[in-house]
């Protein structure tokens, strides 16, 4: 019984096109990153600088193991920091976060960023990193900025009513002064104690002094008699 032969027929190359589709895609992750704070100066006289220190990590393991489909994956199975990356200071406005200062991370992803004040008050602050190739974003709150200046106050108690409503008792906080509107928040500093009250009487009427506390809130600064303390309005 006769077979015919098999022909062989050669291979052809495949084109680029082909290759490309043959190929399976390989996705990408990006590696989580925080940001810690090591140290916060938020209480500072008018015109000085406040400042925020701390350190810039990745997190490989907030994704899972690194593996090849990291974008970014240290080798320690641990967080660890970045450098040369952009971080910033931001604080909160009515349209979203300002920033008021940025550095770049040193050594281990170290940052120390420093911001010269220019008003007096209070304001909500963060530490930002906006994110890189391979990693993502990362934001973190550090607290209120409370920028003050020198005033000189007294303070007072009794009974009696009070030039913005209600009556004066020995455990109603708040502030007399002359000028401020009623209402008006003042964040008040002594002795490494800070409270923050309102406007809620007229005075004091003594050449030089700025505030009258009430007895409660001279109790909760640990104030006594007549002197200086920082005030944010």
């Amino acid at each position: 019984m006769y077979v015919p032969p098999t022909l062989t027929l050669p291979a052809l190359p495949l084109s680029p096109a082909e290759i490309e589709a043959a190929e399976v895609p390989v996705s990408t992750r990006p590696v989580a990153t925080s940001l810690r704070v090591r140290r916060a100066n938020l209480n500072v006289l008018d015109g000085a600088a406040a400042s925020v220190t701390g350190q810039l990590l990745a997190d490989p393991d907030a994704n899972g193991a690194p593996g090849a489909t990291d974008t970014f994956a240290p080798s320690a199975d641990r967080p660890v920091g970045v450098a040369g990356l952009l971080v910033r200071l931001q604080a909160r406005a009515r349209h979203g976060w300002q920033t008021l200062a940025d550095t770049r991370t040193g050594p281990l992803g170290r940052y120390r960023l420093r911001y010269r004040t220019r008003r007096l008050g209070s304001e909500r602050l963060r530490v930002s990193f906006s994110g890189a190739a391979g990693l993502r974003a990362a934001h973190r709150p550090v607290g209120p900025l409370n920028v003050y200046h020198l005033a000189e106050v007294s303070w007072y108690g009794g009974g009696g009513s009070l030039a913005c409503g209600g009556s004066l008792t020995s455990s109603t906080m708040g502030v007399a002064n002359k000028t401020l509107p009623c209402g008006t928040p003042v964040t008040l500093r002594y002795g490494g104690r800070t409270v923050r009250v309102q406007v809620i009487d007229r005075g004091p009427y003594v050449e030089g002094r700025e505030y009258d506390l009430t007895e409660a809130t001279a109790r909760a600064l640990g104030f006594e008699g007549v002197g200086e303390m920082w005030a944010s309005s």
